[in-house]
């Protein structure tokens, strides 16, 4: 037969069977807009703003609709109310992952830590918070660490000389040294090459993952393996970045002492020890890296762009800034480092670490979600497995909560005596089973650092304050800041 006739045949099929799948499940799960062919309805998302794609769309579905990525139907809940149904009070049945085929390809199918579920999630989600808590988060011990590199960054600020200043690379080292002397036991000087190396791949991988290109190939995996493309640069970063832990996994079997466990590697390698002849432990060389890699990336990358995205709103609001420095000044003062117990007497500095993360809304749909047995949800039927996004945006920019949600106002978080009010609709670490493990070291790491960079110095713009935009670069899986420079006037 000839080619192209059996070309067009095929294709043919292709069309039929996909037109056939997409229509046979429609009466059952939630409306939405009619999908075409193969491609679904991704030609009705703009990849570069899919938070404001979704808003658009629940304004004709309603807060839970269906959308066609590809051949694969997406339940889409947007809205707090719909959030806090599924997440909270359907909390078991939506705390499966969905899929994500650019970590399956990095973790050759055995799921990125975030990515992970069932039991596997369960076992290392149990083991990272225990181990955490056990290392400091929350407690004196890992305050004095952040207090420590909260002063080095300083020092580093200081060598700037108040000259105009990328200050993206120093707001990643000092979060990453944290995390480091959770996970390695050791922090790096911040002029160490290496160092720098691997900070400039976790920031390059950022954006290629919230670029365009990359949600496409989410959506249609087989670009993934045969096309070129940003997501090549990724894979060759992400291979660095897991060498250079499986090295230091290996130095650690070495020195390891079971009865002196110095940081997270070497608590996971005791437990390694501990369940050896289990043949269906998840405690594997393989979960080790994954794991590592999961919070040295996370525990780094999320810290660093709400810090560069909170100094750029402090500098496009210096009246927000002035109440912070008066409240820096009348509580702590010039010369005593701050701590953790500052915070509950520093309301607007409270405040307005909330706006900073309500504001950037740094992550946007949250990483994907997937029911994990039937449910009738809303009078609709979502088959188990079902991709479910989560729409942060339309809760952290919910307009009834939030009046007019696009200004920046820390007002929004102090009642009217001046004292500090949280809201439910806050969610920047997402809620329920699947709510960041990190959010109480991220939390402290926030307050800690911006405080003590405040305290020593007045933030300066290059150009007009009103000239300065804080409309993210790319706002796909993160909302990244736009590059600027700042300069640090020493107080």
């Amino acid at each position: 037969m000839d080619p192209v006739v059996v070309l067009v045949i095929s294709l043919s099929c292709l069309l039929l069977l996909s037109l056939w799948r997409q229509r046979s499940g429609r009466g059952k799960l939630p409306p939405g807009p009619m999908p075409l062919p193969i491609l679904g309805n991704i030609l009705q998302v703009d990849s570069r703003n899919i938070p404001q794609s979704l808003t658009n769309l629940s304004k004709v579905y309603g807060p839970v609709f269906t959308l066609y990525l590809g051949m694969r139907p997406t339940v889409v809940l947007h809205g707090y109310e719909a959030v806090k149904e599924a997440l909270i009070d359907h909390g078991e049945v939506f705390s499966g992952r969905g899929s994500y085929p650019m970590g399956d390809r990095v973790t050759k199918g055995l799921g990125k830590c975030v990515c992970l579920t069932g039991n596997r999630w369960r076992e290392m989600r149990r083991f990272s918070l225990m181990t955490l808590r056990n290392f400091g988060m929350g407690k004196r011990s890992i305050e004095d660490r952040i207090q420590e590199e909260a002063r080095c960054l300083v020092e580093e600020l200081r060598k700037t000389k108040s000259s105009p200043y990328d200050p993206t690379f120093l707001l990643e080292c000092a979060p990453c040294n944290v995390i480091c002397s959770i996970i390695f036991h050791n922090r790096f000087d911040y002029k160490d090459q290496h160092f720098l190396n691997l900070l400039q791949k976790i920031n390059e991988n950022m954006k290629i993952l919230s670029s365009s290109w990359i949600q496409i190939c989410n959506n249609f995996p087989l670009l993934i393996d045969y096309f070129p493309g940003s997501h090549r640069k990724y894979f060759k970063n992400d291979a660095d970045m897991r060498k250079y832990i499986l090295e230091k996994i290996k130095e650690h079997q070495e020195s390891l002492d079971i009865n002196n466990p110095r940081d997270l590697i070497d608590c996971f390698l005791i437990k390694m020890e501990e369940v050896k002849g289990n043949p269906q432990t998840e405690f594997t060389s393989e979960a080790l890296v994954n794991l590592v890699n999961d919070l040295f990336i996370a525990g780094t990358e999320t810290i660093n762009i709400t810090l560069r995205y909170g100094l750029l709103l402090l500098l496009k609001h210096p009246e927000v800034t002035a109440k912070v420095h008066e409240e820096i000044d009348r509580v702590i003062g010039r010369y005593r480092r701050p701590c953790m117990q500052d915070k509950s007497s520093m309301p607007y500095t409270e405040a307005v670490l909330h706006e900073i993360q309500r504001y950037i809304d740094l992550i946007p749909t949250s990483v994907p979600h997937a029911v994990t047995c039937d449910i009738k949800f809303r009078n609709y039927f979502i088959p188990k497995g079902t991709n479910i996004i989560i729409s942060l945006s339309s809760v952290l920019h919910d307009s009834k909560e939030f009046p007019n949600p696009e200004k920046f106002d820390p007002g929004r978080f102090l009642d009217k005596s001046g004292k500090f009010k949280n809201s439910d609709y806050f969610m920047p670490f997402s809620t329920g089973k699947r709510i960041c493990a990190g959010q109480g070291l991220a939390r402290m790491e926030l307050f800690l650092f911006l405080t003590t960079i405040l305290q020593n110095f007045h933030l300066k713009s290059v150009i007009d304050t009103k000239d300065l935009d804080a409309t993210p670069v790319v706002n796909g899986l993160f909302s990244v800041p736009p590059t600027y420079k700042i300069c640090f006037i020493p107080v």
